[in-house]
């Protein structure tokens, strides 16, 4: 099975995640990670003077803070991750999405947001090479901008990002792993879900935010042929029957 596997950072801090990527491997599962790490980065800017800001819950990057976005996800926490995972006995290797234009995407709105991509696409070729030879890639959320002749880069969303790799990968299972259990409504892990479903909650009001752009991450990746998504907690990665499975029908909400 090829699994594409999207820890945001606030599920990075799970002692039993380095365990959990390991369990995966050992089912013989070709794994790639891609991670967030938003609070590092605002942590990391107030460390330089700098305030965090935001717009419709996107963060304003500018290209000063675009430095700061590449230290902290392609650095930082990259490298801490991998070292975590080489310490699980997994084979991991850092790449940063802007390696051999892993990832490309266009600004979205310079003017007000700043170097923030969307419409990303993804060239899987450099995680091909690295899955077939063994590897588990950990790739950092950032991208070259399309058409850009002086590589100029691009803060991308993580889900979206991960969204992409899955589609070019032609993955079979896409797991966003965040700091809650699933889809939840009414203090209940909904199951499963359709894309009308999961459409419905958001125009209810009842998945907002980052949950929000999981589920418009995950109308990406289905609608370019991933098999199936969960959005779930770390132990997701491991345990398919885990959080919220996302389909296309018969799957709908129970």
């Amino acid at each position: 099975m090829m699994r594409v596997v999207k820890i945001g950072g606030r599920a990075q801090g799970d002692p039993g995640l380095a365990n959990a990527i390991a369990a995966a491997v050992a089912q013989g599962d070709a794994v790639c990670v891609v991670h967030g790490g938003g609070d590092d980065v605002s942590s990391f800017q107030r460390r330089l003077g700098m305030e965090p800001k935001f717009s419709g819950g996107r963060r304003v990057t500018s290209v000063e803070d675009l430095e700061v976005v590449r230290m902290v996800l392609s650095g930082a926490i990259n490298k801490r991750l991998v070292a975590q995972f080489i310490s699980a006995g997994i084979r991991a290797v850092g790449v940063s999405g802007e390696d051999a234009s892993l990832f490309q995407a266009r600004a979205t709105d310079p003017e007000r947001m700043g170097r923030v991509g969307g419409d990303i696409r993804a060239d899987a070729s450099l995680i091909s090479h690295l899955l077939a030879g063994g590897y588990v890639p950990v790739v950092s959320p950032l991208a070259r901008e399309a058409g850009s002749q002086d590589g100029a880069g691009l803060n991308v969303n993580g889900d979206d990002a991960a969204a992409a790799l899955a589609v070019a990968l032609g993955a079979d299972d896409l797991v966003l792993v965040a700091d809650v259990l699933g889809v939840i409504e009414d203090g209940k892990v909904i199951p499963s879900l359709d894309l009308d479903a999961a459409a419905a909650l958001i125009q209810r009001g009842v998945a907002t935010g980052g949950m929000a752009a999981k589920l418009e991450a995950t109308a990406f990746a289905l609608k370019g042929g991933v098999a199936s998504v969960r959005i779930a907690g770390v132990a997701g990665i491991s345990d398919v029957a885990a959080g919220t499975r996302l389909a296309f029908p018969p799957f709908s909400v129970r």
